[in-house]
């Protein structure tokens, strides 16, 4: 039997805009962190937006939770879908990350996951934030 997992979205503000290097920082104590703690998922940053989704065992992703609420980086950390799963969708990312830029396809999919009205609208709308990455991901590959 396969343990579950905690997958959770939120949404939060940046204080201050974040550039390429204040990125790379959060990035690389975000991924060296998440390994130790058995935590993937992934974080899309469109100025002043963050959306990030975590998944892995439930006090884990439920303590850096609170550690990013508690940030002075972030305000209006606002849960989006929690929810218990058996697989996760992000397994090879301890934190993946893609830049957003204007008409990516981006736009449409962190509007639609922020503005979800109920969970099977946010879990569609996560799903379709996850597409784009995935997406994003493959073509900067190929």
């Amino acid at each position: 039997m396969t343990d579950q997992l905690t997958f959770i979205a939120y949404a939060s503000r940046a204080t201050e805009p974040f550039d390429h290097a204040r990125l790379v920082t959060l990035l690389t104590a975000s991924r060296t962190n998440n390994s130790r703690d058995g935590i993937t998922g992934m974080l899309v940053y469109s100025d002043p937006d963050f959306i990030q989704i975590l998944e892995g065992p439930d006090a884990a992703v439920r303590g850096l939770l609170q550690r990013i609420g508690r940030d002075p980086r972030h305000t209006d950390v606002r849960i989006l879908l929690d929810e218990r799963v058996s697989e996760r969708k992000y397994s090879t990312w301890s934190m993946g990350y893609e830049p957003t830029t204007p008409g990516d396809g981006s736009d449409a999919a962190v509007t639609a996951i922020q503005s979800a009205t109920d969970d099977d609208s946010t879990r569609e709308s996560a799903d379709a934030l996850g597409d784009w990455f995935h997406g994003k991901t493959a073509a900067d590959r190929g």
